[in-house]
């Protein structure tokens, strides 16, 4: 089980604490609402220039205005993504290599939790496209710009934060991966979600052997890598999970969590991955970690940390992608 106390190593962050920003450009998926929106923010604020990932247009220029009529300096800019829709999600990493010499970082923000059952255009579960298999491909045909971009600039400026969850500890199947089914269609839907979560980790465990600090294959072109698990946050997946309680209920439950102190704000939410994007505290040596509330280095379950599973996982990915002509 992933740990979260006194024992990890505490990091004294804040947003405030992040360096200048200005020349550097970033990608956030899902940055249009709760923790994506605040880490475009947190970025925007430092003077990077943000690429907000988002489905729809009208929701993202509306976000963006908020954002600008707090921050006039921001340059924020929105970036069509559907991550249900592996064309989408390609046409996107293609307008990022077309209009950018240079990618400083990825933030893999965006993710559906508790959804019912159903299949995307493409024929996958809904959390496992939209968590997992996007943002897979979405960093594939990203990190060769993110490598070149790592080898034009001080060692660690590059970076990618995969987003996890707590969740893939307590909802996977006994397998970690069901490699047959990765659809779970009999399952509850936060097995669903759990799973996806689990991959998203061992996305990072495999991301950092290949291209981070002690891969022989990134030279000196590494790219450093992080999953972080935000902790438990006020945002709308908490409404969406309509296959654990119906709508109605969720609606009531969630406020009252955020009065109880059961769920944290927005704002904090984001503090993890903006730790783990950018600041100077976060070491060559975390490369590959699990960042947990807030800003700490934490430990994943037993599966997360399953190199082997990691190794499997990849390679199925590229063999379902790569047969589908996608890679």
């Amino acid at each position: 089980m992933e740990t979260g106390g006194a024992d990890n190593k505490l990091s004294p962050f804040s947003p405030e604490s992040i360096p200048d920003l200005t020349g550097r450009v970033y990608v956030v998926t899902g940055g249009n609402a709760g923790i994506g929106k605040e880490t475009v923010i947190g970025l925007a604020a430092r003077g990077a220039k943000v690429y907000m990932g988002a489905r729809s247009k009208d929701k993202a220029l509306a976000a963006i205005h908020e954002i600008e009529e707090q921050l006039p300096s921001a340059n924020i800019h929105f970036l069509d993504l559907d991550l249900s829709n592996f064309q989408s999600v390609i046409a996107a990493a293609k307008k990022i290599r077309e209009d950018e010499p240079a990618l400083h970082g990825l933030i893999n923000n965006a993710g559906i939790m508790g959804v019912p059952y159903s299949l995307t255009v493409d024929g996958n579960e809904a959390q496992w496209q939209t968590n997992y298999l996007s943002h897979w491909l979405l960093t594939h045909h990203l990190m060769p710009l993110l490598q070149s971009t790592a080898q034009l600039n001080p060692e660690g400026t590059v970076r990618l934060v995969n987003l996890t969850s707590d969740g893939h500890a307590k909802f996977t199947p006994p397998s970690g991966i069901r490699f047959e089914d990765t659809g779970l269609e009999k399952e509850n839907s936060m097995m669903r979600y759990g799973q996806s979560k689990l991959a998203n980790i061992l996305h990072t465990v495999q991301l950092n052997k290949r291209y981070g600090p002690v891969s022989a294959e990134s030279g000196n072109a590494a790219v450093w890598f992080a999953a972080v698990h935000p902790g438990h946050i006020n945002t709308d997946l908490n409404k969406q999970a309509t296959g654990t309680l119906p709508a109605p209920i969720l609606r009531v439950a969630t406020p009252i969590m955020s009065c109880l102190g059961i769920l944290d704000k927005q704002e904090k939410g984001a503090w993890s991955s903006l730790f783990a994007i950018a600041s100077s505290n976060f070491k060559k040596s975390d490369s590959g970690a699990y960042v947990v509330p807030y800003a700490k280095i934490g430990t994943p379950s037993e599966q997360a940390r399953d190199a082997k599973l990691a190794e499997k996982l990849w390679q199925w990915t590229e063999s379902e992608l790569g047969s589908k002509g996608l890679l």
